[in-house]
């Protein structure tokens, strides 16, 4: 077994951090607004293997390269964000905001003379439900329903082989939907599935399929796509329910 990835201790990772973070303001100074860890380590969840990510706020109008290497011990990504654009980056709202606003909710300071991750952490929530909606309607073209397609001609045409893939692709692309549905994020990739399970509002035939995934227990190929339709329809009720049609009755030019 490779030796590499290094376990490293929560000491170990903010003695990295802390030295990243002196090494940049002597370097750049008033140039940085704020300086902050995200991710695993920002929750307080982080493992030995966890990797250190980073938030730099620069002035507006100040560019300066981002960083993605390996260091030692540490596997380490370091934003650098003019204040502006990590600003409209945390506001927007899109398919995969349940996956990435957490990154500008949960963040550890480690260099905010001005509070500036307190004003960071309001935006992810600042659109309306509308806003919402229409990113799920768009999504719902996008992916689940390109996914059943694919699900149904794979079954019909004997391809068992995909079915598993599929299911996987259509409880992750439901789980996206589920988080946009509450309006709540998930603390990391490794529990989306876990945590969509505890949130309120979710479709019919979600539970039974996810857990499936979850467990792996995928064989009984005809089973799972039976399931899959089953998420299908739930997903169809689930959207009536919240009043988002993304079908159109005439062509849209």
């Amino acid at each position: 077994m490779l030796t590499f990835p290094v376990p490293t201790t929560r000491e170990e990772k903010f003695n990295m951090m802390n030295e990243i973070k002196d090494r940049l303001l002597s370097k750049h100074g008033t140039k940085i607004l704020a300086i902050g860890v995200y991710g695993s380590i920002g929750q307080d969840k982080d493992g030995p293997y966890s990797d250190i990510e980073m938030h730099v706020v620069l002035e507006d109008g100040v560019q300066l390269k981002g960083h993605e290497f390996i260091y030692h011990k540490f596997k380490i990504e370091i934003g650098m964000n003019q204040k502006k654009d990590i600003f409209k980056e945390a506001a927007e709202i899109d398919e995969s905001w349940p996956i990435k606003a957490g990154a500008f909710v949960h963040i550890t300071p480690l260099y905010d003379p001005t509070n500036l991750f307190e004003e960071l952490r309001k935006m992810p929530y600042q659109a309306s439900d509308a806003v919402f909606k229409v990113v799920m309607r768009e999504f719902m073209i996008w992916e689940p329903y390109e996914t059943v397609g694919k699900l149904r001609n794979n079954f019909m045409s004997g391809n068992f082989d995909y079915l598993t893939l599929g299911a996987k692709d259509l409880v992750w692309q439901t789980a996206k939907l589920i988080g946009l549905a509450n309006r709540k994020f998930f603390t990391t990739r490794a529990r989306t599935f876990e945590e969509s399970l505890l949130m309120e509002s979710r479709p019919a035939g979600y539970d039974e399929l996810v857990r499936k995934v979850m467990a792996g227990t995928l064989e009984d190929k005809e089973y799972i796509y039976q399931l899959c339709e089953k998420l299908w329809t739930g997903l169809n009720e689930w959207f009536a329910e919240l009043g988002i049609e993304y079908k159109v009755q005439e062509l849209p030019f």
